[in-house]
């Protein structure tokens, strides 16, 4: 069986670019620099699911998803979540946070109505994430 994105997921992300193991999305809310990382890994629930070659790729992929957050926004911290509650599928939220935004210090989900970006600033993000030094290490190149 191959990989494919939970619907809920598809509905309040956008695609930013594939790694070797996981998709990297956009969460849809522009209160709160959020991104995800997917292993595209079939019928995936939990973290303990992989073998140990794909927790090495996990691992690498998240801290270049974590240091392009610090990189590109200078949080005062990162939240980084796997929580299943909702959507079953692995899915780990890396969250740039800081004193100032409007959710802190209680965690983000569902306190408030998402503020989806426009095309230019997706565009922006997009740009910015793929130019960066750590992101680039990990890209795959086009089949």
């Amino acid at each position: 069986m191959s990989f494919c994105l939970d619907q809920r997921l598809q509905n309040d992300t956008i695609f930013l670019t594939d790694f070797s193991l996981c998709r990297l999305l956009l969460m849809n809310d522009k209160q709160y620099p959020w991104l995800i990382l997917v292993p595209r890994v079939a019928n995936l629930t939990e973290m303990h699911q992989l073998d140990l070659h794909q927790v090495t790729l996990y691992n690498q992929e998240s801290m270049a998803v974590s240091q392009f957050l610090v990189d590109c926004y200078a949080p005062e911290t990162l939240n980084i979540a796997a929580l299943g509650n909702i959507v079953r599928q692995l899915h780990v939220h890396h969250i740039a946070r800081f004193t100032s935004d409007k959710a802190w210090p209680k965690p983000i989900w569902g306190l408030y109505e998402s503020q989806p970006y426009s095309d230019r600033e997706v565009s922006e993000i997009r740009q910015q994430c793929l130019a960066n030094e750590s992101i680039k290490q990990l890209l795959v190149a086009p089949k």
